[in-house]
């Protein structure tokens, strides 16, 4: 029952649409006030059942917007000002838009009566925002705000994606009574059955291959006890994407781990001796690198991903539904041939990666402190990867245990880490959250440290200092290009953490590393450990 502000209470706008968010469960705001959102911003400084996280830059409004729905399955929204406020948050949206999160943006735009060329701080919004948006419009009548509202919201949720809807200044103060208000109903969440037809077919291509192996992307990552099902009722190895990195501990029996170019050698010889993948959740990226004509079937919760890879059987559903009906109808079978071998092979990659692991290199490897966080992080900790050689050596050498992580996916934008882990904070806070970070991906947002702070917000956050931008030199060497414009010239992050009034940590033995990791969890307050990193990727 959605419960909106009493019939008799004299309210503007901007009061109904932040009650009516509330009342869907929408309470927390990420963005910067200003001019043009003052009433809005207003209404919620009135509203005790939100919240409002003002934020150094907006970009980290939208991507911790981004975040809060990967790490939760809830939206949160941004609320910002007119022009630049819109305009910065358009990384962080392409984020979410690209990785299917859905987001609410609620902006500010300049009153009606000097809407046109010339405007202080005026853009057109409707524009700048279609290509990002599964929604997008702008109020101009009071009378329908509150039907606008909950379209965007409803659209959202069911498509997936970012919803914008841009607020005059003088119609956010115009009074309205919430009682006469039209609305649409708000769906708190969506899910689809695949057809007895489809879910008939995936069954008869699993039971005619004899090696079958099951692929996890971040789409099933709600369903990891089904896939575990299914993977021990036909004896099917479990290789995810990186995104799909701890569906299940990696000590599971049915864990390969990550397919493509950071994965396991096992994982890959898995894929290429099979004779069908069962895509779950994944969409064949290219950086999942599966062989072209490798036979497969699919389930997808999004019709559109399905045959971007040629399939045997696509199956449109979400994993939670789609794969016990699955794994009701296979036949059941026994492999101890391939238990023994992925056993084997698992115990070699563990050694492999110990050996990589040199306890007394300086600047530290980051094997190394994979190793270490991998051994120190509590099993439970939420955890927030940003982009670059911090996620690959994440990616590549980190054994999850029941951790869970978000990051930027197809997007692949630097400089999520810190707004995630503050997302990932807000939303479980009494959770361990730490975020992995590199230095150049953490320079992009460390204003927004302060907000961790001023928030009380405890993280821990590991920044991998290399002095340089690792992962482009890798490019550049790929590409038979001499390193160049990769240096960086970085603060002491230890000492601005102290600046900001964190708790700045330096590591630059070895031997140092796991007591700063203990060190710094057991702080009550937000942390920056700085780590002196080797930049090179195998010596």
């Amino acid at each position: 029952m959605v419960k909106t502000i009493s019939k008799g209470a004299e309210t503007t706008v901007a009061d109904v649409l932040i009650a009516e968010l509330a009342a869907w469960g929408v309470t927390l705001f990420f963005g910067i006030p200003g001019a043009s959102s003052l009433p809005l911003v207003d209404a919620v400084r009135k509203n005790p059942d939100v919240r409002y996280i003002v934020v150094r830059h907006e970009e980290t409004a939208a991507m911790a917007a981004s975040a809060y729905n990967k790490f939760t399955g809830k939206v949160a929204a941004c609320l910002t000002i007119a022009g630049p406020g819109a305009t910065n948050l358009a990384t962080g949206l392409y984020d979410a838009k690209e990785d299917h999160a859905s987001v609410l943006s609620l902006n500010g735009q300049v009153k009606m009566q000097y809407a046109g060329p010339g405007g202080i701080q005026e853009i057109d919004q409707d524009a700048f925002f279609r290509p990002i948006t599964v929604f997008n419009s702008t109020v101009a009548d009071p009378a329908t705000a509150v039907k606008l509202l909950t379209r965007a919201l409803r659209y959202a949720i069911v498509a997936r994606g970012v919803a914008q809807l841009s607020v005059p200044n003088d119609i956010q103060a115009a009074p309205l009574k919430a009682a006469y208000c039209e609305r649409e109903t708000c769906l708190p969440s969506t899910s689809v059955a695949p057809t007895d037809e489809a879910v008939r077919a995936a069954v008869e291509a699993i039971d005619g291959a004899t090696h079958p192996v099951i692929i996890a992307g971040f789409g099933a990552l709600h369903a990891a006890g089904a896939v575990l099902d299914l993977a021990t009722k036909i004896q099917a190895p479990i290789v995810t994407t990186l995104r799909g990195k701890g569906i299940l501990p990696d000590d599971n029996e049915w864990i390969a781990g990550v397919h493509g170019e950071l994965g396991t050698a096992h994982a890959l010889a898995l894929i290429l001796k099979s004779d069908l993948v069962i895509a779950c959740g994944m969409s064949f990226s290219d950086h999942t690198r599966v062989p072209p004509g490798k036979r497969a079937i699919q389930i997808d919760i999004d019709p559109l991903q399905l045959g971007k890879h040629p399939l045997v059987a696509g199956v449109y559903g979400d994993c939670a539904i789609a794969l016990p009906r699955i794994t009701a109808q296979v036949r059941a079978r026994e492999d101890p041939e391939t238990r023994s071998w992925l056993a084997e092979k698992k115990q070699a990659w563990l050694e492999r990666l110990d050996r990589e692991a040199d306890p007394e290199a300086a600047p530290l490897r980051p094997p190394y402190i994979m190793k270490i966080l991998s051994e120190t992080l509590p099993e439970d900790a939420i955890i927030s990867i940003d982009v670059g050689d911090n996620q690959w050596w994440f990616g590549r050498n980190f054994r999850m245990k029941r951790q869970r992580f978000a990051m930027s996916g197809y997007l692949g934008t630097m400089g999520f880490g810190l707004p995630g882990a503050i997302a990932a904070k807000l939303a479980y806070p009494d959770a361990t959250v730490v975020c992995i970070t590199g230095d150049g991906g953490f320079s992009m947002v460390m204003a927004d440290f302060v907000t961790a702070v001023k928030y009380d917000l405890p993280i821990a956050v590991f920044v991998l200092n290399n002095h340089e931008l690792a992962m482009i030199r890798e490019e550049q060497r790929e590409e038979n290009y001499p390193p160049y414009g990769i240096d960086l010239t970085n603060p002491d992050f230890a000492a601005y953490a102290e600046a900001c009034g964190g708790t700045g940590l330096r590591v630059a033995r070895p031997q140092d590393l796991a007591g700063a990791v203990i060190r710094a969890l057991g702080m009550n307050k937000p942390v920056i450990i700085d780590i002196e990193t080797d930049p090179g990727r195998f010596k």
